[in-house]
C-alpha cells in the first residue's frame, strides 16, 4: 500500500474541524477537493470517517477512536521532517494573531509590536480581544496564543506562566481609602464593580471577604477594565485588578493602587497554544518575544519605571 501523508494530514484537519468546509478551509483547499480526499481517506481506511447526522457531520466510532493518535503522528512527522530547521526572522512573512484583556495590551502591546517589527519587519501582529465565550480559535488554527490567568481545560493545548500578580485594588486619588490602613472591614463597606467578561457579580474576592465573616456590596459588572476603570476614576467605586499589568492604565486614568487587605494568591498570566505548534520554530520565536517582553516589563516596573504601591 502506498501511503500519502497528506491524506494523513487531511484526516487530522477533518477530526479536529469536524466538518469538511472547516479541513478545506484550514488546509486552503476548494470543497470539492476536500470532498475527494475525503473519498480517498475513506478507501484506504474502509471507513466512512465522516456521517451526515441532520445537518452535522460526526465522525465514526472508529475515526473518534484514533483522533488523538492522528494528532501525534502528524506533529511527531513535521518534527521529524524538519527537525533542525532555522529560520531567517530578517526575511520571515507571517502573521501572528493574539488574543489578552485590554489590560496586557495595554501594558505589553507597543513593546511587544516595536520589538517583533525591529527583529522582523515582515512579521505582522493581531491583538485581539477576548470575548464572553469560549472558543476553539486555538485548535482551529485562527488565532496563535493567548494570554490570560486561566489553565486551558483541553489536553491539546499548551500553557505557560509567564508572570505571576499580586491583586491591588483602584480607587480615585483622594478616595477616602488613601487615608488612613485599608482593612477588611473598610473595603467590604465600601462600593465595588468587577472585572467580567462573562457578567458575573462574584469573584474570588467575596470568597475571601466571606471566609473572614466579611461581604460586600457589587454595584455592576463590566466586560473590559477600561470602562471599569472609567467608573471608578468619577466616584466612589473601587475595582480589584492585577497590580503590576494594570499600572499603566492606572497611570493613564490617575488612580491609586492601594494593596489588598488581606492575603489572596497571586494571578497567573499565562501564554497558551494548540500544540501543533510546539515545534514550529516561527511560533516557538514569537512565544520568546512575548514572554521576554512581559518579564522586561514586570523587571522594569520593579526597578521603579513607574510609581509603585508599597
Amino acid at each position: 500500500m502506498q501511503l500519502d501523508f497528506n491524506l494523513l494530514n487531511a484526516l487530522d484537519a477533518l477530526l479536529e474541524e469536524g466538518s469538511v468546509a472547516g479541513a478545506a478551509t484550514r488546509l486552503h483547499l476548494s470543497q470539492p477537493a476536500m470532498s475527494r480526499t475525503l473519498g480517498r481517506i475513506r478507501d484506504v481506511t474502509g471507513d466512512p470517517i465522516m456521517v451526515r447526522v441532520g445537518h452535522r457531520m460526526l465522525p465514526t466510532t472508529y475515526a473518534a477512536s484514533i483522533r488523538e493518535r492522528v494528532h501525534a503522528v502528524v506533529r511527531q512527522t513535521r518534527e521529524l521532517l524538519a527537525p533542525n530547521r532555522e529560520i531567517d526572522i530578517t526575511t520571515m512573512q507571517r502573521t501572528f494573531t493574539i488574543r489578552c484583556n485590554e489590560v496586557v495590551a495595554t501594558a505589553v502591546g507597543a513593546d511587544l509590536a516595536r520589538r517583533v517589527h525591529s527583529l522582523a519587519p515582515r512579521v505582522k501582529l493581531r491583538l485581539l480581544a477576548e470575548t464572553s465565550l469560549d472558543t476553539q480559535d486555538l485548535q482551529h488554527g485562527r488565532v496563535d496564543l493567548e494570554l490570560n490567568a486561566g489553565v486551558p481545560p483541553a489536553a491539546d493545548l499548551r500553557h505557560e506562566v509567564l508572570h505571576r500578580d499580586r491583586l491591588a485594588v483602584a480607587v480615585r486619588i483622594g478616595h477616602p481609602w488613601t487615608r488612613g490602613r485599608l482593612t477588611a472591614k473598610r473595603f467590604s463597606q465600601g462600593e465595588h464593580v468587577i472585572v467580567s467578561r462573562r457578567g458575573q457579580l462574584r469573584d474570588a474576592i467575596d470568597v475571601a471577604l466571606e471566609a473572614s465573616g466579611f461581604n460586600r456590596q457589587v454595584l455592576a459588572a463590566f466586560p473590559t477594565s477600561t470602562a471599569a476603570l472609567s467608573m471608578v476614576r468619577d466616584g466612589e467605586s473601587a475595582v480589584v485588578v492585577p497590580e503590576r499589568m494594570s499600572r499603566p492604565m492606572a497611570d493613564l486614568f490617575k488612580l491609586r493602587l492601594l494593596p489588598l487587605p488581606f492575603d489572596l494568591d497571586p494571578v497567573p498570566l499565562m501564554s497558551t497554544w494548540h500544540f501543533r505548534y510546539d515545534g514550529d520554530p516561527p511560533h516557538v520565536w514569537m512565544r520568546t518575544q512575548v514572554k521576554e517582553v512581559i518579564q522586561n516589563f514586570c523587571r522594569e516596573l520593579s526597578q521603579g519605571r513607574s510609581s509603585a504601591i508599597p
